[in-house]
This record gives C-alpha cells, structure tokens and sequence, in this order.
C-alpha cells in the first residue's frame, strides 16, 4: 500500500521569524489521521530568519534529528555542545532524560532552510547524548547512503529505535532502488526536486508511506534532494 501526503495539505504556521511546514501534527496543528507514521513522529520543514531561531527549551525521549538543506544551523545545548550544522552533515541528539537546547540561524544575512525530525525512541529515560556527521555529496550522489541507524553502522549517526535513514541525491533520469525485508515500511520525504516513486509523481515537500511493498523504486524527473526510513 502506498500513501501519498501531499506537500500541500500538510500543516503551516508562519511566525514571521519561522515558516513552517508540518507533515505531521505538531504544535498548534493537529489532525488526528496525521498522527505520525510507525516511530516516526515529526517531519518539519522550516525556514528561519537570518540571526533568528529557537530559543533554549527541553526535550525528553525523542531522538532528534536535524538536516540542513541551504544556510547554517547553530546548536547549543546542556550537555555542552556547541556546533554549525551546514549541508551535507547530519546531526542526532537523543534527548533521553531530559536535555535543554536551541537552535538559531547562524547567519545574519541568509535564511536557513532544514529539517527538524522526531523518532519515538525504543525506551524512555535514556541517557542524553548528541553526535554531528559529514556526508559528502560524492556518497550520497545516485546511491542511497544510510545516515542513521540503530547500530551506527556504515558510519552513519545512532538512533536508539529500529530505523534505517537514508539520503540521496539524483539527477534528472537517475534511479536509486530500495528492497524492503517482510514486515518492513518504508517513508520516502522529497525535499526538493521531482520524482517517481512505483509510478507515483512527486515533488518537493511531498512525503509517502509504504507497507507491505518489496520495492521502493525513486526515479528522478529533474535534480532532487530525499530521505528514505526504512522502520519496523
């Protein structure tokens, strides 16, 4: 079964500072039948204006994930890390137990463009922790390169919950092919560009949940930028 969420029904709040995009209910947007899909919770696209950002706020239980897409992402957070997020990287921080954090465009002139995501963790009360990566364009370029991962590994970051993320970038006409193990699903997020997915068309901010599928197949109609969860 396939199910698209087109970019367009998903939630929005424009806070002048913050635009974002909900693909699932978040904040002051809420609907039920977008509740999350399997461990993943959140899907946030946001742009935030120069020198603005998230002030300092908790979290707890929730893996974290952000993903830079254009600009510069700066973290600060109570286990003493400080750090730019820019693309190509990709940054975990499992809040556990409890962790307070913010996140600010770090630059004064340009918009930083990113997305915010949230995994159920496997169990609550875990110790918090935090980890950055580079992922450069040649890894990811006509592959899927995993990002995260239970076991960390590949080298990719660790998420502490059943979930492979992959990443990729296409170009027009590229076709990247993805075999999903019985009981397995699968969510594919277009941040930009366009594609087909098992002949579904898609385009940026487009997001898709597949079960009881063998074969997630993404062919690109122009230069596209997705992540793909492989969850249990």
């Amino acid at each position: 079964m396939i199910t698209v969420r087109p970019a367009e029904e998903r939630g929005h709040a424009n806070h002048g500072w913050l635009d974002s995009h909900h693909t699932f209910s978040f904040a002051d947007y809420y609907d039920e039948r977008h509740m999350g899909f399997r461990a993943l919770r959140v899907i946030n696209e946001d742009r935030v204006e120069p020198g603005r950002g998230f002030g300092t706020h908790a979290h707890q239980d929730m893996e974290i994930i952000s993903y830079v897409l254009d600009g510069a992402l700066q973290h600060r957070d109570s286990m003493g890390n400080g750090s730019v997020l820019r693309p190509d990287e990709v940054q975990r921080m499992s809040a556990g137990r409890g962790v307070t954090h913010s996140e600010f465009n770090a630059s004064n002139v340009e918009r930083v463009h990113f997305l915010q995501i949230w995994i159920l963790p496997t169990a609550r009360g875990l110790p918090p922790s935090y980890e950055q990566r580079l992922f450069p364009k040649k890894e990811r370029s006509g592959r899927l390169r995993l990002l995260a991962a239970a076991d960390g590994r590949e080298g990719a970051v660790t998420i502490h919950q059943d979930v492979d993320l992959y990443g990729t970038l296409l170009d027009a006409g590229q076709l990247v092919r993805h075999e999903l193990r019985p009981g397995r699903h699968a969510w594919v997020q277009i941040a930009r560009g366009s594609v087909d997915l098992n002949g579904h068309p898609l385009a940026a901010g487009d997001g898709v949940a597949l079960s009881d599928e063998r074969v997630v197949e993404l062919r690109a109609d122009a230069p596209s930028e997705l992540l793909l969860f492989d969850l249990a």
